[in-house]
């Protein structure tokens, strides 16, 4: 397993260490409801230093982010972050990602999940026509996400840049906690506000951050918080997990990512994901609540009230802020409207749960 920069301050911290995309990661320190609680009333700081960064440089930068990406990049300017998606020729999903712009037309950089970090770059590169210069620079970039409603008001004192006002997917560069070249990014898959900082991993940059951040939350109480925590926290907002409610045999449409599919500009399989907006998706993922007491797991099967199978469960867990089962799946687009009656396998019973709007929590 690979370590992160920050492994051996989670094992002296006490956590409950497990591999994620091939990372020795701290799933939990006090327990996932009470990091899930922190980072939702409070602030708490993950380490996802395991995700994968690319920097894009050349003037046919953003041509080639435009040819894999589903989303509009050329609507960026310095200093915005976007949400979009690497699509296959079939309009399934290769990964989501982040896509940075550092300089328009000309510098980028890419945020993609740790366990595509190999197979999203390779499929780049093969439509890199040799004119984009390109660099993996996953292995030396750490990633803390300090997130929750008192985040940026601890960070602030660390820095001159302006992070109280960042706006939501902007981000700024300069010295944090007296190391240079930080990014300071307002974006975050916990729904909780707060931000992400990039920087590399240099020296004992890796600690002194870490360091000044618990220093500079010690009186707000702020938490080192898990991956448990991280997933309870995004299904609560209805965020998608790639390999469990995204991946290459499902298409943006299908998995209510149509906001981020942009018609204007052609893309991989551009055509074909046009044809199936005009002609409407077959399963369509919905987020549901439990009305029987049950917790729905990653592939439990999905029901109607006949018992007919109408599709399966991608995520689920009991919602620490509702106290009640919920979860996320594909159904047969007539069972997709909001307050469609469904049922779930659970323990050998069909157990009734309600399609409803997402988020789960506002």
């Amino acid at each position: 397993m690979k370590s992160t920069p920050f492994t051996h301050l989670h094992q002296q911290l006490g956590a409950k260490m497990a591999e994620f995309a091939g990372y020795n990661m701290p799933i939990s320190y006090t327990g996932i409801n009470d990091e899930h609680a922190a980072v939702r009333n409070n602030v708490g700081v993950f380490d996802v230093s395991h995700m994968g960064e690319f920097i894009l440089k050349g003037e046919h930068a953003l041509a080639l982010i435009q040819k894999v990406g589903c989303n509009d990049a050329s609507k960026l300017v310095n200093g915005q972050a976007q949400y979009s998606a690497l699509i296959n020729q079939n309009g399934g999903i290769v990964d989501d990602m982040l896509v940075y712009c550092i300089e328009v037309n000309k510098a980028y950089m890419l945020v993609v999940n740790a366990s595509n970090i190999e197979k999203d770059w390779e499929w780049i590169m093969q439509f890199n026509e040799g004119n984009v210069e390109m660099h993996n620079i996953s292995e030396k970039t750490c990633l803390l996400a300090i997130q929750g409603p008192n985040a940026n008001k601890i960070l602030q004192p660390l820095t001159e840049m302006d992070i109280l006002n960042l706006k939501y997917y902007t981000f700024v560069k300069g010295k944090f906690a007296g190391v240079d070249n930080v990014i300071v990014s307002a974006t975050g898959y916990t729904g909780a506000g707060g931000v992400e900082i990039y920087f590399q991993h240099e020296g004992d940059n890796a600690v002194k951050i870490w360091n000044a951040i618990f220093e500079a939350g010690a009186d707000l109480g702020i938490k080192p918080v898990g991956l448990g925590a991280r997933d309870t926290l995004r299904l609560e907002k209805g965020y998608c997990l790639y390999g469990n409610d995204i991946d290459d045999f499902t298409t943006p449409l299908e998995a209510g990512l149509g906001w981020i599919t942009k018609f204007s500009k052609e893309f991989t399989a551009s055509s074909f994901l046009k044809k199936q907006k005009e002609n409407g998706v077959e399963k369509k993922l919905v987020g549901f609540e439990m009305i029987d007491r049950g917790i729905p797991r990653h592939h439990y099967k999905i029901r109607d009230h006949e018992g007919n199978m109408i599709g399966a469960v991608t995520s689920g867990t009991q919602s620490p802020t509702l106290n009640k089962g919920i979860g996320m799946g594909y159904v047969l687009n007539d069972f997709s409207t909001i307050g469609s009656e469904i049922y779930v396998d659970i323990r050998d019973k069909q157990l009734k749960a309600i399609v409803v709007q997402l988020p789960f929590v506002k």
